[in-house]
């Protein structure tokens, strides 16, 4: 059974940065897939940032420049450092790795 948990969200004025991290318990690969999500009330999950087992990255057009992943294969962790955030990126944001996902967690970005 593998658990993921999301840490790191919170409430951070517009131009702030946050950094979400997501570790992973339980039996997954040492070498994985692993992405971001973010819903936001009334909205439809959209997928926010991702990155290949060999660490190709790619981005929402939205973030493109503000947030960047990454992911430590030894840790079984992931991460989403977002900097210059604005209101429009207040969401939860889940992590999946391989098939599983986070239960997530709120970054709320506010004045």
């Amino acid at each position: 059974q593998v658990r993921l948990v999301e840490s790191g969200g919170g409430l951070v004025q517009p131009g702030g940065s946050l950094r979400l991290s997501c570790a992973a318990s339980g039996s997954i690969a040492s070498i994985f897939s692993m992405a971001w999500y973010r819903q936001a009330p009334g909205k439809q999950r959209e997928l926010v940032a991702s990155i290949t087992p060999g660490g190709t990255t790619g981005y929402v057009d939205s973030v493109k420049g503000r947030f960047a992943i990454s992911k430590d294969n030894v840790k079984r962790a992931g991460y989403l450092q977002m900097n210059s955030l604005k209101p429009e990126d207040t969401a939860v944001y889940y992590c999946m790795m391989g098939v599983y996902w986070g239960p997530g967690t709120q970054v709320t970005v506010s004045s």
